[in-house]
Parts: structure tokens; sequence; C-alpha cells
């Protein structure tokens, strides 16, 4: 599967050949991430902060909220790692630092080792430094303190020349089960689809920004049918995961999907399907996955309207259920609740709202059967997802915001604040609070 590359040069995109030579001045790096993560992982490299020259920081921040990043270029102490992963990156990429004594620090299944290669041989120092050594014998060396290699091969780099699959090979083996991507010279989907076969992602950039591998191949490269018709079948959920319904995807449906960042499939009917057209149940397409096995795909989806069934439900299995349903509710009652009715001065009188959420706060700490403790907490909800109702926040939102908490490593306390003024729970400071 492919790893698009953002390469970061002074707050820029950029694509270099052989590590030196800019080719290509991409722009604003944020609308490039935005396309990219539609194909899931993204990888961010700071050449800045990789060559001493300063960092791209306040980007590379934007960028982990706006996609999955893998971040890596001048993460060259514990410290640093550790902020990254803090910040929200799923991986840190370790060059020069990853050694043992660095890498023992910080969690493995998160760490990946940079190991760049020139005809099979780790150079450093920029490629400018050989080492003597083969790059599999600094694998076997690091691969107990990290989850995964970064294997760039330096001769093909940027040159979309074609990649080496022998070589590809022998450091998939050198890995021993460590999850293995490769670099440096990936240039069409055959490409793509035999390191998916060997076992190992792709990290590809070059190719991507110039055209000569689409993104709509890049991600469809891996994809194999044992159907008659060839179809692959499609699962599509929303951004919470709940399942919306089965739907089957080909070249040209992916291929749209893609470039319109679409719910379009292929029906077996009516040919290409844009989801919506007619009945305004659009989709907006967050992302694409494959899965294991490489004929299905999972479509998460936005899904606006009534829902994604033909009958107006929200899904082909029937209605939507518990926080689901209780949110589309909420949702529709913030723009139909007759004036003066409960819903209507729940959301717009703000200190009641604020009341409710602290009372129901209250009973619930003060509960103390399992029956008193779960309707005190399913008020709490109700009222909680009426305040997100209300100030236009999405459930889906709060999950991941939950998500990028998770993947920090370094812990606070978790006392609690005083009460004061601005914590009260008969105080609403509204959004900021």
């Amino acid at each position: 599967m492919i790893i698009p590359s953002i390469d970061l040069q002074g707050g820029q995109a950029v694509q270099l050949v052989g590590g030196k030579e800019k080719a290509l001045d991409a722009g604003d790096p944020r609308p490039i991430a935005k396309r990219f993560s539609i194909a899931g992982e993204i990888a961010v490299v700071d050449l800045d902060a990789a060559l001493g020259k300063g960092d791209n920081t306040s980007t590379i921040v934007d960028l982990c909220r706006m996609a999955p990043c893998r971040v890596g270029g001048g993460i060259r102490t514990v410290e640093k790692a550790l902020e990254w992963l803090d910040v929200g990156a799923t991986k840190v990429v370790l060059g020069t630092a990853a050694t043992p004594e660095v890498l023992s620090q910080l969690p493995r299944e998160r760490t990946i080792a940079a190991l760049d290669a020139l005809n099979g041989e780790v150079v450093i120092h920029g490629w400018r430094t050989n080492t003597g050594r083969r790059i599999e014998e600094r694998m076997v060396e690091l691969r107990e303190h990290v989850g995964g290699f970064l294997v760039t091969f330096v001769e093909t780099e940027g040159r979309m020349e074609g990649i080496n699959l022998d070589r590809v090979k022998a450091v998939v083996e050198a890995a021993q089960g460590a999850e293995v991507t490769v670099a440096g010279g990936v240039t069409t989907a055959e490409d793509l689809a035999a390191i998916d076969k060997i076992g190992a992602f792709a990290q590809v950039g070059m190719a991507l920004y110039t055209g000569r591998l689409p993104l709509a191949d890049a991600i469809m490269a891996p994809l194999t049918s044992d159907r008659p018709d060839g179809l692959w079948p499609t699962i599509v959920s929303d951004e919470r995961g709940q399942t919306l319904g089965l739907a089957y995807s080909n070249r040209e449906s992916l291929t749209k999907a893609v470039e319109l960042r679409k719910g379009v499939y292929h029906s077996r009917r009516r040919g290409l399907w844009i989801k919506g057209e007619s009945s305004n149940a659009t989709q907006d397409l967050i992302r694409i996955e494959l899965d294991c096995d490489r004929d299905a795909l999972h479509f998460i989806v936005r899904q606006h309207g009534p829902g994604f069934c033909h009958k107006d439900t929200f899904s082909c299995f029937g209605h939507a259920r518990g926080l689901t349903q209780l949110e589309r509710t909420l949702h529709s009652r913030k723009q139909t609740a007759p004036a003066g009715s409960y819903s209507a001065r729940l959301f717009s009188d703000r200190e009641l709202l604020a009341a409710k959420i602290a009372e129901e706060a209250g009973e619930l700490n003060s509960a103390e059967s399992r029956e008193h403790t779960l309707a005190e907490a399913a008020d709490v909800l109700f009222f909680t997802m009426a305040r997100l109702a209300r100030d236009g926040i999405s459930l889906a939102e709060v999950e991941a915001e939950l998500d990028r908490r998770a993947l920090k490593v370094s812990r606070r306390p978790g006392n609690a604040k005083p009460m004061t003024e601005t914590n009260s729970p008969t105080t609403d400071k509204g959004p900021s609070a």
C-alpha cells in the first residue's frame, strides 16, 4: 500500500532529486495533505530540521490535525520524539538518532528507523558518508527496538526510474516481521502492487506530485478480485464506524470517487453511481481502506441527508440507534423545535443547559446503585450531546479528539482542578470554557 510523502522546506511542500536538487515546489502542504489523506497515513519530512536550517513545526502540527501523519526529519533526541508523539504523530521516524539507547526510551510500535542505502550500503550525513555496512546488518541490530523501518534506495530517489524488487525482498526478510516501508524510485501502479505483494509499504512523492502516478491508481494498485465481474465489494460506514451499507466498486468508480472526494460506486444495474445525485443524500469521502486480503474496500464517508438507504433510513440495515440516533435527533430538533418548547429552550437558553449539565453530573457523582448510575450517565450524555448540537460539533469530532489524546505518550497527573468561577458547575462560559 502507498504512504504519500510531503517533504517540507520553508513551509512549502517540495520534492528533491537525490536529496539535494529541488525539482518541484508544490506550495502550501495543507491542501496536499487533505488530498493525500484519502489514502490513509501520510509521511511528513521536515527537511529544514534535518539539515539544521530551522524547522516547520507549526505547519506539521496543522498537518497532524488534518490527517494521520508519521513525522520525520531532525528528530535527534528522545525529548523531540516524544514531543511529536504528544502532538499527535502516529509514528516518529528517526535517522542518525536510531540507536538502541534512544529507541529503548520510546514506544516501540510507534517508532520507525530510517536507513538510507546506496547500492545496499548504509550512508549517513545526508547521503555523503559511506559506512561500509550493509543495510541488512543495521536492520538486524535495530529490529528488536522499532516497530518498523523506512529504507530509502538513494540511487533511485526522486528519479522515477523504478525500484529494485530484489532489494525490497532482502530488506523485508531482514526485518523479520517488523513493518517495512521502502522509498526511492516508486513510479507505477505495477511497482506498488509488486511491493505490496512482497509485504512492504511504498512511500511515494515525486510520482504523485507530477501526476505520473494518479492517486486513485496508487490506492487500487494492490487490489484483486475473485468475482467473475471483477468488482470489489465496498463496505460503507460513517466517520464513527457505523455501517451504512454494502456497495461495489470498479476502476472507473474508484477513480471518480477519489477525483470528486464523494461516495461514488458501481451499480450493477445503472453503472457509475454518484450517491445522492437524485436524492440529495450525498457523501463526502473521508478515507479509503483496503482489507487484509486486498479484495474488498472500506469507504469512510460523511453522510448527508436522511441516510444511506434508498428507503430513507440511516443504513441499509435500518434506523440508527444509541448515540448516533440521539445526535441526529438533537441536530434535527435544533432546526425544527417549536418556539417555547423544551428543546428550543435548551438550545437558546445557555444558563438552562449549563445548569442541567451540572445537575446531572452531580447526580451521577452521587449515584450508588448500578441502575442509578446507568440512568444518570444517560442523562449526562443527553445534555452533553445537546450542548454539542447547540455549538455545531459532531460526535465524530469529539471521538477524533479523544483519538488524538490517546496518541500522547507524556501524561499529566490528572488531578481535579480546584473549583473556581471558570469551572464552577453553575457557570457556563460558552464554547471557550
